[in-house]
């Protein structure tokens, strides 16, 4: 019988079908498309069954994920080269006519700066509803009517996030509900690196292990989009990696070494309970952010918002967006 998996989170459908092919290598239900270039890959992950969907513990659809390895580093050349990729990664998704409506839902919490990418990027989008609506002698072609909302978090409003978003879409109407989201990564490297997009909607928490209602087709009754990048990861994961890490070297360093193999004797469900231990005086739930998450997450939110913008409304250039936006 094959170990068991030490149990981490993840909102990432690339990571979860990575994990899930360790015991199941040709996964039925499951297609994977990848596009490597130099600065940056693209892979599609389409979850087309239940049985699928139950094994990687996603949703069925279509998940497009953007990993760009030197993103954290600020480069001016390399945000525009993301942005604009985004934002045709994007396009595939937004199956709706160019007079729709549009609501973008920025979840999270601004008071918390690894979840306030939501809150940022909605700061950052060029709304045009109201404009539609009062003066739509002034809306040229190529723009899309588009509302945007940041609902907060239920510890600061006392209200689930879901209740009021199915309260704004009710009035509102759209046709297409986009949210935009923080994320949880499995892998170090993925965190502030990555973007994902998927057409199953979003399940505001799940990556940190706190579900609520989830946000999709079935609830709101139109297409829901999530978009979303990773700033956390679980703790539990550093320290997996950390003994993995040991053995590898035990066993390259001293061949045969007699802790290396008592270490080894340790099944992944005997490490998990370690760690467990470990974490136990703060609940098993430490999640960990990088120290740059402030100047990240404001610049990711930025391109997310650019991207935004440049896909829902066809008639704005790149130009258009770094002048519109914030």
């Amino acid at each position: 019988m094959p170990p068991r998996e030490i149990s981490v989170r993840t909102d990432l459908a690339l990571e979860a079908h990575q994990l899930a092919q360790r015991s199941t290598p040709n996964i039925p239900g499951v297609t994977t498309d990848v596009d490597a270039q130099e600065q940056l890959t693209v892979t599609r992950v389409v979850v087309k069954t239940e049985s699928a969907a139950r094994l990687l513990g996603k949703m069925q659809g279509t998940y497009t994920t953007i990993e760009v390895p030197d993103l954290r580093r600020k480069d001016p050349e390399l945000q525009e080269l993301v942005t604009k990729r985004f934002a045709l990664e994007l396009e595939p998704f937004i199956r709706v006519p160019e007079r729709a409506t549009v609501l973008v839902i920025g979840l999270g919490n601004w008071n918390v700066t690894p979840d306030a990418l939501g809150p940022l990027v909605v700061e950052d989008l060029f709304v045009t509803r109201h404009l539609f609506s009062l003066m739509p002698e002034v809306v040229n072609d190529g723009f899309r009517s588009l509302c945007a909302v940041a609902p907060g978090v239920l510890g600061l409003t006392g209200i689930e996030t879901s209740e009021i978003v199915y309260g704004i879409a009710e009035r509102v109407k759209p046709d297409l509900v986009i949210a935009v989201d923080a994320l949880a990564a499995r892998s170090i490297e993925r965190v502030n690196s990555t973007i994902q997009i998927a057409d199953s909607g979003i399940q505001p928490g799940a990556g940190v292990g706190n579900r609520r209602k989830a946000l999709n087709q079935d609830t709101l009754g139109v297409p829901v989009i999530a978009v979303g990048v990773p700033t956390v990861l679980d703790a539990a994961t550093i320290a997996s990696d950390a003994i993995d890490l040991l053995l590898s070297h035990l066993e390259d360093k001293v061949p045969g070494n007699g802790a290396g193999k008592i270490l080894n004797q340790f099944s992944h469900e005997e490490k998990r309970t370690l760690i467990s231990e470990v974490l136990q005086p703060l609940g098993n739930n430490l999640m960990v952010t990088p120290k740059e998450i402030d100047e990240f997450v404001e610049d990711v939110a930025h391109m997310v918002a650019m991207g935004l913008n440049m896909a829902l409304h066809p008639g704005m250039t790149y130009d258009d967006a770094m002048t519109l936006t914030h």
